[in-house]
């Protein structure tokens, strides 16, 4: 399952037509104890060439990943064939057989608990934990080729609690292999039956038979998969995303409100720009309410409202353009202290706005898509790269400012007032640098580290990060007297010189003084 509130449905049926890699990934979920996954294949035709293999290489196979591992996804043709290997990890084989028209389910590790039967669940289970034998549903089969199971075979032996861990001997389990137009399919389920069994699952599916490249033969593969855990349709680690993005929600409207409340106080010192970073914090704070209101929906219905959907990703849109764009006019100093942008800054606007286009779209396609679309991979890198192109170039308008105000704090004359603004712009840069390293690299390096149920600290670390760069955006450039961003050069030798001869001459009697401002707008 993906992490995402769009990637989440009740019952999903990748379909996957014409299809030439050797593997392709299904889903990833994290399962608590009593939580179940179900599997109806209802369609797989190959175009399989004569063979002597007597090792079935076509199948799926499901793999408990150790805690804290991010999902990779393989090259499409893999030199190795997992379904030929044995091995000592938690790791289940359904090897389809289409010549004796069976699967063979073997089982590696220690998975006593780890309960795994024919057909599906019932629609409205009697009382949770593993399913009896009794409830097993006959495969789907056709008028063509009937698959007949032994009683000996059709019993799920799994369920005894006598396999052998890691002694080598690993038990199976036969289900039947429907056969129908040249077409195949089966079903089965799997409840974790304990805590020891809870974990990080990824299911996968293998055509083996293409790993040989240029040997590739097409083949149509359609697959329902349902995923559940006691608490409801979302993954472990994507439980507690509700209450999250419902708290982070309120915190960064608080911060809007009190953002405003400053700027209505002090309505001679704000800037169009100050508006801009309120609109910032107000669309973010609509986006995550959004966001969280679509993981409700999905863990409680298990599939998401389509219009909270459509308008997660219309904030989203806004949030990452107004962002980036805000970051890079605060480093330009427009505003502030000037209201043109050289031609250098226009060319990062024009860069970092297609690419927010970009990457925006790229995250759409990613949501909309099944983890084992052939160009799910690509959008991914995509988006990765995209975005650390953009963290990249907001970063060019402050560097060029603190070069700027380097040069002219030795020759302008007015040491002290641009001093203090390059000390204001080296701070900014060391914000923008932290807050890019923090949401982007550190992130990451925590979802390795954390176990699977806690995968959720990514997210909180990303949002945590992202409302401390607003607080301290603010506090650096509130609308304050005090602040060096808003001050103005005191007045020369020269003009100290001329009011001193105007006052003499008797020529400014009767006018009142304008002091100078940042905003030019403060009659003393």
């Amino acid at each position: 399952m993906k992490n995402s509130a769009f990637g989440v449905v009740l019952t999903r049926c990748p379909d996957f037509q014409g299809e030439k890699r050797a593997e392709i990934p299904l889903n990833s979920f994290g399962f608590y104890a009593n939580g179940s996954l179900e599997v109806d294949l209802s369609l797989l035709r190959l175009g399989l060439r004569e063979t002597e293999e007597e090792t079935p290489l076509v199948g799926f196979s499901l793999t408990r990943v150790q805690s804290g591992s991010i999902r990779s996804y393989s090259t499409p043709n893999p030199p190795n064939c997992p379904l030929r290997k044995n091995s000592s990890n938690l790791l289940v084989l359904f090897l389809i057989n289409t010549k004796d028209l069976r699967v063979q389910v073997r089982r590696y590790g220690d998975q006593k608990k780890l309960f795994i039967s024919p057909g599906l669940l019932p629609e409205v289970p009697s009382e949770p934990g593993p399913p009896k034998p009794e409830l097993t549903v006959t495969p789907k089969v056709g008028s063509g080729t009937i698959a007949v199971l032994s009683k000996a075979q059709s019993k799920p032996t799994v369920s005894q609690g006598d396999q052998q861990g890691l002694s080598g001997k690993d038990s199976e389990l036969v289900l039947g292999l429907g056969h129908l137009n040249n077409s195949y399919n089966f079903s089965f389920h799997v409840v974790i039956g304990s805590r020891a069994e809870e974990g990080q699952y990824s299911l996968n599916f293998h055509n083996c038979y293409n790993s040989e490249p240029g040997q590739e033969q097409p083949f149509d593969l359609t697959v329902m998969i349902r995923e559940k855990n006691p608490e409801g349709f979302l993954s472990a680690a994507e439980i507690p995303l509700f209450k999250l993005y419902l708290v982070m929600s309120a915190c960064f409207l608080a911060a809007g409100i009190f953002w405003v409340s400053v700027l209505c106080r002090n309505t001679y010192k704000v800037f169009k720009i100050h508006w801009l970073m309120a609109a910032l914090a107000f669309t973010k704070s609509i986006s995550l309410l959004f966001h969280s209101i679509n993981y409700y929906f999905i863990n409680s219905q298990g599939h998401p409202i389509e219009g909270l959907a459509i308008m997660h990703y219309i904030t989203h849109l806004l949030k990452g353009a107004l962002l980036f764009i805000t970051i890079a006019l605060i480093g330009s100093g427009w505003a502030f202290v000037k209201y043109v942008l050289s031609d250098k800054e226009k060319k990062i606007f024009g860069i970092v706005i297609p690419l927010q286009v970009l990457a925006n779209v790229a995250y759409i396609v990613i949501e909309s898509r099944e983890e084992g679309a052939s160009d799910y991979r690509l959008w991914k890198e995509i988006l990765f790269l995209v975005d650390l192109i953009c963290c990249g170039t907001i970063l060019f308008p402050v560097v060029w400012s603190i070069r700027h105000l380097q040069d002219a704090s030795g020759t302008d004359g007015k040491v002290a007032v641009n001093l203090a603004k390059l000390k204001l712009f080296r701070h900014y840069y060391i914000m923008v640098i932290c807050y890019v390293y923090f949401t982007r690299i550190i992130a990451i390096l925590l979802q390795v580290a954390v176990p699977f149920q806690w995968q959720w600290l990514y997210q909180l670390l990303v949002e945590g990060s992202t409302l401390a760069f607003f607080v301290l955006t603010g506090y650096k450039f509130q609308p304050a007297g005090n602040n060096p961003y808003l001050q103005l050069p005191q007045e020369d030798e020269e003009d100290m010189q001329m009011e001193q001869i105007m006052t003499d001459s008797g020529f400014r009697e009767g006018l009142s003084k304008v002091n100078k401002t940042a905003s030019g707008r403060e009659l003393l």
